[in-house]
């Protein structure tokens, strides 16, 4: 008990980035013992199991007993996330202007692709109104978020208050759960390091290099540059201290774990430490977790535009507004489609004429550097989770002459 006590009383961040370094180490000198890679699948496993049952949970039990006055909050979260990822794709579009990439398009993927996006939204709209449990079972946290809002009403005009307290009771016991294992994220990091280094080494970056830089680079000017205007605009002072924390205590095992759904919990802790409502973050993050996709957003306007540049298509103006929009609207469904971001790639290509065939070989790519790629992307949209919730809440309580704590427990770090 002592051990575990001090365990968890010890920096978090610190010990994952222990973690990280002898994951990295073990994973370059020896990269065949892979039983070293156990720990990172079960850790990602455990996140996985819990949180769609934390998500619906906390959901229900938040708008059950939810009290008046912070509608507004979600308004403002809803449009700092749809515009947040419109910026994220005209970022990709100027990068991919000012630096052209090409790829070698030689063999054809077999994955299946969305034929458009009416499709894609049409997916989206029938896995929202399915079984709610086969829903819980399969992690499809735009569906499950539907259903708990819906049970949450139903229970806030039925229920009695001792019904509400079992629930919150619930609540709180699966979010004690959810504590112990992320406890265990510096063990799984090293697993999920390991596991990165000793398959992919450093000979990724010699053939794909340019591309890998151009994703990563438009990816790391949305996380430092793009994000903290918006939320610098909204709250009127000084964001980095805000956005900094999200990257550290968010964007590092959502890097590692490549899982949005995996990083619910993680960034529901994080938003508790930074003195949220929980009424407002225990609906607002799994939301994100759906229509925040910058990350998206970014792979799949860079995606298409390489394809254009290989093909010798130009590109005018008025059609990268309309890419833009594309891009906003399919990574909000990215969740919603097998494979993600990348098999929404072939659907911004139809845009410029491109065939399937040919735009299908730039998702194999996408899956060649998909362990860079699908990390950074996911470490951008699971940190914008956390900023634009806290941001959304600070704007809404100074707008209301509410005495705001920005930080909440980090402020005094």
């Amino acid at each position: 008990m002592n051990f575990v006590k001090k365990w968890t009383e010890s920096s978090l961040i610190l010990k994952i980035i222990i973690g990280l370094v002898i994951g990295a180490i073990l994973g370059i000198t020896v990269p065949e013992w892979e039983i070293i890679s156990f720990p990172g699948e079960l850790f990602v496993s455990a996140l996985k199991a819990v949180a769609p049952l934390l998500v619906f949970v906390l959901v229900a039990s938040a708008i059950s007993k939810a009290r008046s006055g912070i509608g507004g909050r979600f308004k403002t979260v809803i449009v700092l996330y749809l515009f947040s990822t419109f910026l994220s794709a005209m970022v990709a579009i100027i990068a991919s202007t000012l630096f052209p990439v090409t790829i070698h398009l030689t063999d054809a993927s077999t994955a299946t692709a969305p034929g458009g996006l009416g499709e894609v939204m049409h997916d989206l709209i029938m896995t929202v109104v399915s079984n709610p449990i086969d829903l819980l079972a399969q992690g499809q946290y735009l569906g499950i978020l539907f259903w708990s809002i819906v049970f949450g009403i139903a229970l806030k005009m039925v229920a009695s208050g001792t019904t509400k307290d079992v629930l919150t009771d619930c609540a709180d016991a699966i979010t004690l759960v959810v504590r112990g294992i992320i406890q265990c994220a510096p063990i799984g990091i090293m697993g999920l390091v390991f596991s990165s280094v000793s398959e992919s080494g450093l000979g990724i970056f010699a053939q794909y290099g340019q591309l890998i830089l151009l994703l990563v680079g438009c990816i790391a000017f949305v996380a430092l540059v793009t994000d903290p205007i918006i939320s610098a605009v909204a709250l009127r002072r000084n964001p980095y201290p805000l956005v900094l924390t999200c990257l550290r205590e968010s964007g590092i095992t959502a890097f590692f774990s490549r899982s949005s759904a995996a990083n619910i919990p993680i960034n529901m802790q994080l938003c508790e430490r930074l003195g949220l409502d929980r009424d407002f973050f225990s609906i607002s993050i799994p939301l994100g977790a759906t229509i925040n996709m910058e990350g998206a957003a970014v792979t799949i306007t860079v995606m298409a535009l390489a394809v254009c540049h290989t093909m010798g298509i130009s590109v005018p103006l008025p059609i990268t507004v309309v890419l833009c929009i594309i891009s906003t609207i399919g990574a909000c469904g990215a969740s919603g489609v097998a494979g993600g971001s990348l098999l929404l790639i072939p659907m911004a290509c139809s845009l410029f004429g491109i065939p399937a065939d040919v735009s299908m070989q730039a998702v194999g790519v996408g899956f060649i550097i998909g362990v860079i790629q699908d990390s950074c992307e996911t470490a951008l949209n699971s940190a914008g989770d956390a900023l634009f919730s806290a941001t959304a809440e600070y704007h809404d309580r100074m707008k209301n002459g509410e005495p705001v704590n920005f930080l909440g427990e980090f402020a005094k770090d």
